[in-house]
């Protein structure tokens, strides 16, 4: 039978929620799973990495890419511009290979109307509680208090659009979430649409039929 199709996996949630810590397990789990390393136009933070973290793009460069129809999604979030290259996605998708995606609705909805939209699998992440949310934030002492205060506002307008993923799990205990979410990728690697030589396969089975005169009733 032919190799599968790539899957595209989508992850989005409301900071603090945990999408980029699952993002970290499912890969480990697999590591055959390509990350889509996102392109953005904010400068970069203490310890990150151009093209491990993120592509850091110039505000000139990012809308070139646009204009070129480069990227497959983008939008633009606190200031700055975010989206995923074009190019290595399709290129991890012809060979077979699964892409995961950490992005916002946004980006989600743009991947799931798209060429691709069929091979989306995209997955929702809430948090147990809002006061919850706030504490994570404010745990991982990456942002100022004004920062914070931005994201809490916005958490609110990314969780309202809960409903339009395939999947939705509330992460309360990151342990458990995990094994759900490997579940449901699980699953969806067997989808008809992900596996192309069905087609062939049946059609194999039933010349069988017919060279051996059987009776499929």
């Amino acid at each position: 039978m032919s190799q599968r199709r790539g899957l595209l996996i989508i992850l989005s949630s409301p900071s603090g929620a945990g999408k980029s810590t699952l993002a970290r397990r499912l890969r480990d789990w697999d590591p055959s799973i390509v990350f889509s390393v996102s392109a953005t136009t904010r400068p970069p933070r203490k310890g990150e990495i151009d093209g491990e973290h993120y592509h850091f793009l110039s505000d000139a460069a990012f809308k070139k890419q646009v204009n070129e129809e480069q990227m497959l999604e983008h939008a633009h979030v606190f200031g700055n511009f975010y989206g995923s290259p074009r190019g290595p996605v399709q290129g991890a998708i012809d060979q077979g290979r699964d892409v995961l995606f950490d992005i916002d609705w946004q980006g989600a909805q743009q991947i799931q109307n798209s060429a691709l939209g069929p091979h989306t699998l995209s997955i929702f992440l809430l948090p147990p509680s809002i006061t919850e949310l706030r504490r994570r934030l404010e745990a991982r002492g990456q942002d100022t208090a004004d920062t914070i205060a931005k994201r809490m506002q916005k958490s609110w307008d990314e969780i309202s659009h809960w409903g339009s993923y395939d999947f939705v799990l509330v992460n309360g205990d990151l342990d458990d979430t995990e094994a759900r979410l490997k579940s449901i990728v699980a699953a969806a690697r067997l989808r008809r649409s992900q596996q192309p030589g069905l087609t062939a396969h049946v059609r194999n089975l039933q010349s069988e039929f017919e060279e051996g005169d059987y009776d499929p009733v």
